[in-house]
């Protein structure tokens, strides 16, 4: 994907299971600087280099509480029931958001299959709520309060969801859980054989 935000510089890595990063609590950003900028832009650049959708700064190496987006594109027209905050955050997407949090969740759930950018070539049906209300700022500092609905609302509970430590693979059910757990161990095996070739 062609995009504004690509400079000739590295890509920043994206962190695998078994890393500690990835299991840490991150902390709020408490201003938002130059230095915050140009991280997001960053994570933008390897949200896509990675064919991400969503991006959170822990899967890049940082525990700050700080996210990116791309759930929709420029030519995809929105549904007719979108919610207020897809229409807002679409039109301005691939965006970054700043300390996001979910005020409320809706009751009515759904199971979709995710997958992850830190769990390579695994996925799984996880139950989430349909519709969040999302508390959260944006880069120009704008302070937001919206529903969000739709493959937006899986995509922020999923990112949010890393910025508190918690992995897709957290909410299967034992059954599946069970399933993959060789596929898990084996990625972990090679995190921790990677870093301590690093180290």
């Amino acid at each position: 994907m062609n995009s504004p935000f690509f400079k000739k510089r590295r890509v920043l890595p994206i962190e695998h299971y078994g890393s500690e990063v990835l299991r840490t609590t991150s902390e709020p950003v408490g201003q938002i600087t130059g230095q915050i900028r140009d991280f997001a832009e960053q994570m933008i650049e390897a949200m896509f280099k990675n064919n991400g959708i969503g991006l959170a700064a822990p899967q890049v190496g940082r525990n700050i509480r700080l996210i990116t987006l791309m759930t929709h594109t420029e030519d995809e027209e929105l549904s007719p029931t979108a919610l207020p905050g897809e229409r807002l955050l679409a039109p301005q997407m691939p965006l970054a958001l700043v300390n996001p949090e979910i005020v409320s969740a809706s009751k009515q759930v759904s199971s979709f299959c995710e997958g992850c950018l830190s769990i390579p070539e695994l996925n799984g049906d996880v139950i989430r709520p349909v519709s969040i209300v999302l508390r959260a700022q944006l880069l120009n500092g704008q302070m937001i309060e919206t529903a969000c609905g739709g493959l937006l609302a899986r995509c922020l509970q999923h990112e949010i969801d890393h910025l508190n430590g918690v992995l897709f693979v957290d909410h299967l059910s034992p059954a599946d859980k069970a399933e993959v757990l060789d596929q898990l161990e084996a990625i972990e095996r090679r995190t921790l054989k990677s870093r301590k070739n690093r180290g």
